[in-house]
């Protein structure tokens, strides 16, 4: 259930958060958070009055997580990301405005890839996007039965290097 085991270097973490509008950003949510990698770049970057949620089915992250980030716009919350839409709305918010996965969509149980695809892009707002770094492009396939435009790009500097993608809900997915 993990992508790697090295954390992905600060390029990629620049690279993939770039594309996001921290002036409007109310709710950010990571899927897969591992020892934090991107936790605190998000925060330092994310509103005063935001929230960054992160969701883990491993306890040993999530108490790690706690432990280590004394901020009160984070939350750590054991669980799968297929359940994102009740854990963010037991958080008090109805969508995301960003969902970040490194998830290893290539290795997940079957079945669960779509799911969380699915998921996300219910509980995004439109304009909101699901930011996906992998090392393969699995992951850009279940997207696309959701999103109508991805961006990509290409992480040479990580161990390993990685695809970048960044799929965006439309204002008319709102109803679907």
């Amino acid at each position: 259930m993990v992508g790697s085991i090295i954390p992905s270097s600060r390029f990629t973490v620049d690279k993939m958060l770039a594309p996001v509008d921290w002036h409007a950003c109310d709710l950010f949510v990571e899927y897969g958070p591992g020892v934090g990698t991107f936790c605190r770049p998000v925060l330092d970057r994310l509103r005063r009055d935001g929230a960054l949620i992160v969701i883990d089915t491993n306890p040993l992250y999530i108490d790690y997580l706690k432990h280590m980030i004394g901020d009160s716009r984070f939350h750590a919350v054991l669980g799968s990301a297929e359940d994102v839409e009740a854990i963010v709305r037991a958080h008090g918010f109805e969508h995301a405005d960003y969902v970040l996965s490194g998830l290893p969509f290539s290795t997940l149980p079957p079945g669960a890839g779509p799911a969380i695809a699915a998921a996300t892009h219910r509980v995004l707002k439109p304009g909101g996007a699901f930011l996906v770094y992998q090392f393969s492009a699995r992951a850009r396939d279940y997207m696309a039965r959701h999103f109508r435009h991805i961006d990509s790009g290409f992480e040479l500097l990580n161990v390993l290097p990685c695809r970048l993608f960044w799929g965006w809900k439309a204002d008319e997915d709102a109803a679907a």
